[in-house]
């Protein structure tokens, strides 16, 4: 079965910075094709943004490799914009295109800061890894 979801920034660095973690089980599920990333230019523009900051001192070439295989694995969605208010504005386009792929099937926001969301659709970075290893 695959699960088709956004994943949020945190998790991706959070994963980055500590590969054995919950996080980081979420990305390898997404490498293996359990969990089909869902992107827009924006998204994959904002990782790059955070995964280069000085303070997480990674490697640029093991965040153009990360970045290259989201991109290989995931799915490009054109969103709607939403009218609809979060605590972080720069968070909007992660919930726009879970919210379009929604109109086609399920998806879902896997995240670490649940509490810049709405209720739903939304999956801690714990129950994405635990959800997607019970049906698998």
């Amino acid at each position: 079965m695959k699960y088709y979801a956004v994943i949020d920034t945190n998790v991706l660095v959070s994963a980055m910075l500590k590969w054995d973690s919950i996080p980081g089980n979420v990305m390898e599920l997404a490498f293996s094709g359990t969990i089909v990333p869902l992107l827009n230019e924006h998204i994959v523009n904002e990782y790059r943004e955070v995964l280069n900051r000085p303070k997480f001192h990674l490697a640029e070439d093991i965040v153009r490799s990360i970045l290259a295989e989201i991109k290989r694995v995931g799915i490009y969605i054109d969103a709607e914009g939403l009218d609809i208010d979060l605590p972080d504005p720069k968070d909007r386009v992660f919930y726009e295109v879970v919210m379009e792929e929604r109109k086609l099937e399920d998806a879902y926001l896997v995240t670490g800061n649940i509490k810049h969301f709405p209720v739903a659709p939304y999956h801690s970075a714990s129950t994405a890894a635990r959800s997607t290893r019970s049906s698998a």
